[in-house]
């Protein structure tokens, strides 16, 4: 999601209010830093949505045409198709929490990280998924929560994804994501070795798949995915090389479906993106059985998602994704490496031999479990 390695700051920097409760409020009981800042919580989803704003009008790439001289407010209205006050607006804000900085003679240049990771010539850009599906689709699900709490009633990810549009959506935005984070995967926390078969169980655009293919000659990848995702899927592997598209299959399959279309002991390595945390609950250990069951001998299974640690205080990112599953996934499930661990065992892998990893710093984790050879 954020491209693996980066931090996040606090949540109560991002809006850029006082750290704290209010200054009239008594902080007699408390360390400083200890109380939660209710406003910065609270007001936290403007500063959310003047980010997406930007990037919706294209402010943070016509600022870095600018270059180092940056550029004033009229000129910025013309160039966004906003020609009026409320862009000056907008420009105040995002200088307000700190995504855009503002010379003496109101000239607007980015900030690092915004002209690392906003602006969509970088080789860092992230912005397509935080504009889609953050700004598109989770946001706008996140106002069901109150809902979704007292009722249980949500839509699955399954007839969520039924809609072609929010299907490709989804897949596309959340592509070069997960492309970071698989090369990440690679370069620093897994040896894949001399695998030659893997199951890419959820697998979306394939962006774990073509990564690790590429990076393993030999290797096939078979990616089971939801029928409109397998579509996008496949746009999308047109794109890569031709040697990776041709050891990368998809396969149209509803994860929680009691049997999967493959066979059993064939597979060095499968892998769960983000899918833990997208079914319900009691259909986790069943996924785990079933990939133990497609397991080669020596085989590993890779659970990568959104978890908290075992204390469950923390980290607020990864409990924040946590609770947003629940507006696609009311019988779900917040993840932890214990909770993991526990079904990966009732699936007749070993937990005791399970490795616990950080991927995505604050948000994600890997859980990595090993079939008896």
């Amino acid at each position: 999601r954020l491209p693996a390695g980066s931090r996040a700051a606090p949540l109560c920097a991002a809006v850029g209010a006082p750290r704290g409760a209010r200054a009239f409020a008594s902080r007699e009981s408390w360390e400083e830093g200890e109380d939660v800042d209710l406003d910065s919580v609270a007001y936290g989803f403007m500063a959310s949505q003047a980010l997406f704003t930007g990037l919706e009008i294209d402010l943070f790439d016509k600022i870095a045409e600018a270059g180092s001289a940056g550029a004033d407010a009229q000129t910025l209205r013309k160039a966004c198709g906003c020609d009026a006050p409320r862009l000056q607006t907008l420009l105040t804000s995002l200088a307000s929490v700190k995504c855009l900085r503002r010379s003496p003679e109101g000239r607007y240049t980015l900030s690092p990280n915004t002209a690392q990771y906003m602006v969509s010539s970088s080789r860092h850009f992230y912005g397509d998924y935080l504009r889609y599906q953050i700004g598109r689709q989770f946001y706008q699900r996140m106002a069901a929560l109150p809902e979704v709490m007292t009722t249980g009633k949500a839509p699955s990810y399954a007839s969520w994804f039924s809609d072609p549009e929010v299907a490709s959506t989804y897949t596309q935005a959340q592509h070069n994501g997960s492309v970071a984070t698989a090369k990440y995967l690679v370069k620093k926390k897994l040896q894949l070795g001399g695998i030659s078969d893997m199951l890419d169980v959820g697998g979306g655009s394939g962006a774990f798949s073509y990564v690790f293919v590429e990076a393993t000659p030999g290797l096939k990848s078979t990616v089971l995915e939801l029928p409109e995702v397998c579509r996008s899927g496949e746009s999308i592997k047109a794109q890569q090389p031709a040697d990776v598209q041709n050891r990368v299959s998809f396969v149209e399959l509803d994860a929680t479906s009691p049997t999967w279309p493959v066979s059993d002991s064939a597979f060095d390595v499968v892998l769960m993106s983000y899918i833990s945390g997208s079914v319900p609950e009691p259909i986790i250990q069943g996924l785990y059985a079933n990939a133990f069951q497609a397991l080669r001998p020596g085989g590993r299974l890779l659970v990568h998602d959104f978890m908290v640690n075992d204390s469950l205080d923390g980290p607020a990112l990864g409990a924040l994704w946590g609770l947003q599953h629940v507006t696609v996934n009311a019988d779900g499930l917040g993840l932890c490496p214990a909770e993991i661990i526990k079904r990966m065992s009732g699936a007749g892998f070993d937990g005791s031999k399970c490795e616990t990893m950080e991927m995505i710093h604050g948000m994600t984790k890997l859980v990595v479990a090993h079939k008896a050879a």
